[in-house]
């Protein structure tokens, strides 16, 4: 079911800055955010979470501002898409670049690594009602191969959005029937939709991405596609990407990473998460961290202890532990 992010009213609403991301700061990203004063302060922010990540309903009886600046992001790097589904009043957005608007039926997609200003304003009944979806933007991206842009509106009267927020609006409102795989599935269908939806927009490509960023995509885009290559090299890369192995370090320090650095990082993200997910019986660990690009197993065992305190047997037997103990402790809950 869906629980309170936070709930703001006359007594409360100049503490908002301090409440809007939940009670141990989970949600969204650093940023301003305040509450224009007026006769009915009335604002219920409610969350449900799916995985990693989050439909909120949010209605307000007040005009909302929220602004993540360059600071907020130096401070705070998180790499969040939202998408903003508009019921009530509309959703402004501006940046450097300018401003739009979405309206009830609209879409807009925001992400937390370019400044904005967002307003989130009521209509003539005073008030604001949004449903929205917050994906990091790395899931995001497995729907989507463009970058979006900043502040993409899309229209209503499209049916892929207007079914995407049904489906959305149904898993929000689930008391805890549906299953968390199935919640999974339909919000990651509802996200397909969207970018359905977005084909053939022009706004897809940020309108002032320098010839850098473009090549930094490049990188990434072949360094993903190529992890599980043992021979993963940066010659291989600058090769691949027509580049100097200079340039792609330049393009890695905007990142604030090294070659070496991204990859085993990668390499490791997606090991721990296929061990995490696959059944020891099918697949082993030596066939894991060869499948990521490790080349032998006991290198993988001593980086993998060294970054998450364990090694892979005994983080795949804790796993395993805890799933045997929730299937024990529901079946002595039947049986009782």
């Amino acid at each position: 079911m869906a629980e309170t992010l936070f709930t703001l009213d006359r007594r409360n609403f100049r503490d908002c800055q301090h409440m809007f991301r939940g009670k141990r700061d989970q949600e969204y990203y650093s940023g301003d955010f305040w509450v224009e004063e007026s006769a009915n302060v009335d604002v219920r922010s409610e969350r449900k979470a799916v995985g990693a990540m989050s439909i909120i309903r949010q209605r307000s009886a007040s005009n909302l501002f929220f602004r993540r600046s360059q600071q907020h992001i130096r401070d705070d790097a998180t790499d969040l898409s939202i998408l903003w589904f508009v019921r009530r009043g509309a959703l402004s957005f501006s940046n450097q670049c300018g401003s739009k608007l979405a309206r009830p039926g609209d879409v807009m997609v925001t992400r937390s690594m370019s400044p904005f200003l967002i307003e989130c304003r009521t209509d003539g009944d005073q008030m604001h009602e949004g449903l929205h979806v917050t994906v990091p933007t790395h899931l995001l991206r497995s729907h989507i191969a463009q970058d979006l842009g900043a502040g993409l509106v899309m229209t209503g009267g499209r049916p892929e959005l207007a079914m995407a927020e049904r489906m959305l609006g149904e898993v929000f409102a689930d008391d805890g029937r549906l299953g968390e795989p199935s919640a999974r599935l339909l919000v990651d269908t509802a996200i397909a939709l969207v970018a359905n939806a977005m084909q053939g927009l022009g706004d897809l490509q940020p309108s002032r991405q320098s010839i850098a960023e473009r090549r930094l995509e490049e990188v990434l885009r072949f360094i993903e596609v190529h992890l599980s290559d043992p021979q993963l090299s940066t010659a291989m890369v600058a090769r691949g990407c027509g580049i100097s192995p200079r340039y792609l370090s330049f393009l890695l320090r905007l990142r604030e990473t090294s070659f070496s650095e991204l990859v085993w990082e990668q390499r490791l993200a997606k090991a721990r998460e296929w061990l995490g997910k696959s059944d020891p019986r099918s697949i082993s660990i030596s066939e894991i961290a060869y499948g990521v690009g490790f080349k032998s197993p006991a290198h993988f065992s001593r980086m993998f202890k060294r970054v998450f305190g364990s090694n892979p047997r005994e983080f795949r037997g804790e796993r395993c532990g805890s799933e045997a103990f929730l299937e024990l402790s529901s079946g002595s809950a039947l049986l009782q």
